[in-house]
């Protein structure tokens, strides 16, 4: 125990910041490619589909300046500073477009619904509160404003409303999307460095394994939720390092999480989901018409003897001792 070595904290805390800070600017980089594209279709709509002079200049305007500027301070302001200054100008931008269709459709308003995720994405709580004010108060001071002057906007058909408020759902579910993958890869970063923490603490020697990981509830589960869903455990040359690459985490933190939900090891773990796969096989099939090998080795089991002894392993009874039981029901 002597000769344990201690990784430096403020290293590890250093490393997971510029993790978070790296896939902060990929998400600010396919934010702006996607919102592009978005505010380019709009255009062209306007000028071909929808003619309508004003907002087609006004939409090539806001793609002019998004481009542009982000070009400009991709590289010489912080991310914080490039979130809040976008965050600002992109609800005040919105602000002519929710009056033009305020007569027409309250789709404008979904534009404003990404603000509090992105919100949440960059910053600490408070800011959520803080631009879910500054939204709503956008909302309330569009709607006085409709009502205390009269405007002369373009009159739009339910066929252009309908045109444009769809592509406008789908352009912001693509854009909540995005948000939200990035927010996973955050919070994952974030994870990894508490399970750091706890397991470099300079008195690790003194705290049990399974207290060590404080998400490793939250790190199972989500092994659980890939495997089910992609069924790795059929794969018969399935380990841990394949699982370690598919989820992108140490193979440590996933042997850990494994051993804290009381496995012995990933294997054991490995070959639980194959036999609970065999005897749903089994109770699912009938064996006159299927062969007991077919059921073994769409488990994942690469060979019959294995498959014999870890079943006898797990279940107390032989492979074919179960069978007959459930010939009996």
């Amino acid at each position: 125990m002597n000769d344990l070595k201690i990784i430096p904290l403020p290293q590890m805390t250093s490393t997971k910041d510029i993790k978070i800070e790296q896939y902060k600017r990929q998400l600010i980089y396919y934010y702006n490619i996607l919102m592009s594209v978005i505010l380019a279709v709009f255009a062209l709509i306007f000028t071909f589909i929808i003619p309508d002079k004003i907002m087609a200049w006004y939409l090539y305007g806001g793609l002019f300046l998004l481009v542009y500027t982000y070009l400009i301070v991709r590289k010489s302001y912080s991310v914080n500073v490039m979130v809040h200054s976008y965050i600002i100008i992109a609800t005040l931008y919105n602000f002519y477009i929710m009056l033009v269709f305020w007569n027409n459709s309250i789709a404008s308003f979904v534009w404003l619904i990404p603000i509090p995720l992105a919100a949440y994405v960059f910053f600490p709580r408070k800011y959520v509160f803080i631009y879910s004010l500054f939204v709503l108060l956008n909302i309330i001071t569009g709607y006085f404003i409709s009502k205390a002057f009269s405007f002369n906007f373009p009159k739009h058909s339910p066929d252009d409303v309908r045109i444009t408020d769809t592509i406008l759902m789908i352009s912001n579910v693509a854009v909540i999307s995005l948000l939200l993958y990035f927010k996973d890869k955050i919070k994952r970063v974030e994870i990894y460095h508490e399970i750091e923490q706890k397991a470099y603490h300079p008195e690790a020697h003194l705290i049990p394994v399974l207290e060590k990981i404080p998400f490793a509830d939250e790190l199972f589960e989500k092994i659980e939720l890939l495997m089910k869903e992609k069924q790795l455990y059929k794969d018969v040359n399935f380990n841990i390092s394949k699982l370690s690459t598919e989820m992108d985490i140490n193979s440590s933190y996933i042997s850990k999480s494994i051993r804290a939900k009381g496995y012995p090891n990933f294997n054991n773990y490995l070959n639980r989901h194959r036999i609970g796969c065999v005897k749903r096989l089994l109770n699912e099939n009938d064996l006159e018409k299927i062969t007991l090998m077919y059921i073994y080795t769409e488990a994942g089991f690469s060979n019959q003897s294995t498959f014999n002894r870890v079943f006898k392993q797990m279940e107390s009874i032989t492979p074919s001792e179960y069978i007959s039981s459930l010939e009996m029901h």
